[in-house]
């Protein structure tokens, strides 16, 4: 019996209480919150011990899950760390290049699992194409979301794009090249809206639009590679594939048509999607690492990849506001 606490009972730690609970080969043992009225709510619905500070419900733990402000992600985690618990935080993994850099090496050298909390990767309509060979050359993604004052404390890049960034580095197996990338600030202190262009050395290019002051919501991801054109819709949950057909096809609907090079027939496919809890199943794999003893499916080297690539785009939104 794996014993797990949690750090942070807000909005989205309720999410991840709710999941722990309901899972197989967990022992919740209780939870820290800062907020005391929030606290006694939760401690009272769930019928879970609240600790009065991280460190005590470390020593009662083998693995935490950290859903605190984003400020509070480095002294957690290292904490846990020190402490050779295992770690799963939301994310971004830290608040700095330089905080992310410490909990690489400090989680490289502990013998703990790590993962962070990119819940995407673990979106049905994303998982539905496992059996596909993803290889884009151009991807355009938009993610928009209506204005909600939680999340502000970081930028649209960390809160909202951060996680497309990811998928994107998932996908493309390729050094970055060169970013390009505007941001405004409209309702917070820092960019509200971005539009990001990312050049990779093997010529893949993927541009980024995320806002969350938009009046409707959506999160899209079209990738396109030779003879496919692959489209996601992570709100939707819906996938569709477009691409020239093979004699492997099958459940794909077909039609001709002419091209200087004679006629081609183009396949038409919706991949079953499956319902899904995003959440769980990446918290059932945060398990499954710690107790079969396998590798995360969100490492902490994603999640610095991720970082590092989201504040390269908020050094140049610096840039380019200042010029």
């Amino acid at each position: 019996m794996l014993k797990v606490g949690i750090i942070g009972a807000g909005h989205l730690g309720k999410f991840h209480l709710n999941n722990w609970s309901a899972m197989e080969s967990i022992q919740l043992i209780g939870f820290c919150d800062t907020d005391d009225d929030n606290a006694t709510l939760v401690s009272e619905k769930y019928q879970l011990k609240r600790f009065s500070n991280p460190e005590a419900l470390m020593d009662e733990c083998d693995a935490i899950d950290i859903v605190a402000p984003t400020t509070a992600h480095f002294e957690l985690c290292e904490m846990a760390i020190k402490k050779g618990k295992h770690v799963f935080v939301e994310k971004p993994l830290a608040n700095t290049m330089d905080e992310a850099r410490e909990l690489l090496k400090l989680a490289k050298e502990a013998n703990i699992k790590f993962q962070v909390g990119h819940v995407e990767r673990f979106n049905p309509a994303f998982l539905a194409l496992k059996e596909f060979n993803l290889h884009p050359m151009f991807i355009e993604v938009h993610r928009l979301a209506q204005f909600n004052p939680r999340g502000t404390d970081v930028s649209v890049i960390l809160d909202l794009m951060i996680h497309d960034i990811d998928i994107i580095l998932s996908l493309v197996k390729s050094n970055v090249n060169y970013i390009s990338a505007n941001g405004v600030a409209v309702m917070s202190d820092t960019p509200d809206i971005a539009n990001v262009r990312i050049e990779f050395d093997n010529g893949c290019v993927a541009n980024l639009t995320s806002s969350r002051i938009s009046m409707k919501k959506m999160r899209k991801m079209r990738l396109f590679q030779k003879d496919a054109y692959i489209g996601i819709d992570f709100l939707e949950k819906k996938t569709e594939v477009i691409k020239l057909n093979t004699p492997d096809d099958k459940n794909v609907f077909t039609f001709d048509i002419e091209t200087n090079n004679g006629k081609k027939t183009i396949a038409i496919a919706n991949p079953s999607v499956k319902d899904g809890n995003a959440i769980l199943m990446e918290l059932e794999a945060f398990r499954d690492a710690i107790l079969n003893n396998t590798s995360t499916p969100v490492t902490v080297l994603d999640g610095f990849r991720a970082m590092e690539v989201a504040h390269q785009i908020l050094e140049k939104i610096g840039k380019s506001t200042l010029s």
